[in-house]
């Protein structure tokens, strides 16, 4: 059987964990050749080695456009293209209205928004007719969730952003879609929540676990692959039910 991403380039920002990694992984065993990012090096050199199949980890930050430009450099310079963009790299932090400060907004947005629409930008002189872009949101973005306000808003404007990016590059032929992830069971998460708490995550979700990064990258291969070649301009929410009631 061969492979839905063979011969395919693909660069993933924020991969050198969690939902990203579970993404990278998932691209390279389908066959892609793997471009990674992340913002510390140790972790991004422990993404590549569990990626493996030849991928590529790039450090740096992807709300700095500086190294949005070194990025797209080192793909240029090593693959000539990008056939699968998947704009991943996230922040969120839980604050609470009252107590929201400019830095906490400021972070929030230049990493999920900025770094997201600058990371599209950028992009477009290497993306090739057919390809496939995937903006990671959020159910966040369309649910209420106490303390996130700041990012469950970052994550309605990627939701709208790849609206109007659809049909700002309807000339170029290519796909963005939006992958939604839900509770996802990654070390920001556990990080977070204690497992106490996560434990009642559980009991909100109509498929009774918590979502993983093996979830995440599965569904990010359909919308990679031609498997979805007439799917563009959706959010595909990844959640165990969750936001459906």
């Amino acid at each position: 059987m061969s492979k839905k991403l063979a011969g395919k380039v693909a660069v993933v920002t924020g991969a050198s964990a969690g939902i990203g990694l579970g993404i990278a992984k998932a691209f390279a065993i389908e066959g892609a050749r793997v471009f990674i990012t992340g913002r510390r090096q140790s972790e991004l050199d422990r993404a590549v080695a569990e990626i493996g199949h030849g991928a590529i980890g790039i450090q740096g930050d992807a709300g700095n456009l500086a190294d949005l430009d070194a990025l797209y450099a080192t793909v240029k310079e090593k693959a000539g293209h990008i056939d699968v963009l998947a704009l991943n790299a996230g922040f969120y932090e839980f604050m609470k209205l009252g107590e929201i400060t400019e830095e906490h907004f400021d972070k929030t947005y230049n990493v999920n928004v900025k770094g997201l629409l600058f990371g599209l930008q950028k992009a477009l002189p290497f993306l090739p007719k057919g390809a496939s872009v995937i903006f990671t949101g959020s159910i966040a973005a369309s649910i209420g969730i106490p303390t996130m306000s700041v990012y469950s808003s970052t994550k309605a404007a990627v939701r709208n952003l790849a609206r109007g990016f659809m049909l700002d590059t309807k000339a170029l032929g290519i796909r963005i879609n939006v992958l939604s992830p839900g509770h996802t069971l990654t070390p920001g998460l556990q990080s977070l929540i204690p497992a106490a708490a996560q434990a009642g995550l559980v009991d909100t979700i109509p498929l009774s676990r918590l979502g993983s990064p093996e979830d995440l990258g599965k569904a990010a291969v359909f919308l990679a692959s031609d498997d979805s070649a007439y799917i563009t301009g959706i959010e595909l929410d990844v959640d165990g039910g969750v936001s459906q009631y």
